[in-house]
């Protein structure tokens, strides 16, 4: 049996080869990813154009002019209610 000290340090050792393991391989692909975008750079067609913001119309909120249907309102409201009343 191997003391616990002997058993700290492999650990360590095992830890520090995972993580320079992981940064070399996300190293690795970094620049493979660099590289292909410059190789293939995007054309014009691809690339993100901005698109023309147009304000919304203003609406007013009087009530009774909500869009929606009164009885499915009706609908909801009574479903809501039956449901806390449980």
């Amino acid at each position: 049996m191997t003391s616990i000290s002997e058993q700290l340090s492999d650990a360590l050792g095992i830890m520090v080869m995972g993580m320079g393991l992981v940064f070399i391989f996300l190293s690795i692909l970094i620049i493979a990813i660099g590289i292909v975008a410059k190789l293939f750079p995007a054309s014009e067609a691809t690339t993100a154009t901005p698109v023309p913001v147009t304000p919304l119309p203003v609406t007013s909120n009087a009530p009774g002019h909500t869009g929606l249907d009164p009885k499915l309102v009706a609908a909801i409201t009574s479903a809501i209610h039956q449901y806390r009343a449980k």
